[in-house]
């Protein structure tokens, strides 16, 4: 399929880079609201209501509930494994 590995780098890079803006924002709300709605809820702060939280973090406020956490899922994962496959652990190894 691919020709030697920097062809295969090349690849993920241009996948990574095409992915990262638009799950730039699902990621980021999910990490905020998640985090948010566990210190309303422990904390008790005033103000802030953790059903909208929720609402947020899982899809809900969109209507997208069904398929807004399995999304968010397979996203971050391809993200974390072209991630990965950037960083060269898996390079092949040179012959002295």
């Amino acid at each position: 399929m691919f020709k030697n590995f920097q062809t295969f780098q090349k690849y993920q890079r241009k996948y990574h880079r095409f992915l990262a803006p638009i799950l730039l924002l699902p990621l980021i709300l999910t990490v905020i609201t998640g985090m948010l709605a566990t210190l309303v809820e422990e904390w008790h702060l005033p103000g802030i209501k953790r059903s909208l939280l929720m609402d947020i973090h899982t899809g809900e406020i969109f209507h997208l509930e069904a398929i807004y956490p399995l999304l968010d899922g397979l996203g971050l994962l391809a993200l974390i494994l072209t991630g990965i496959s950037m960083l060269g652990w898996f390079k092949p190894k040179r012959s002295p």
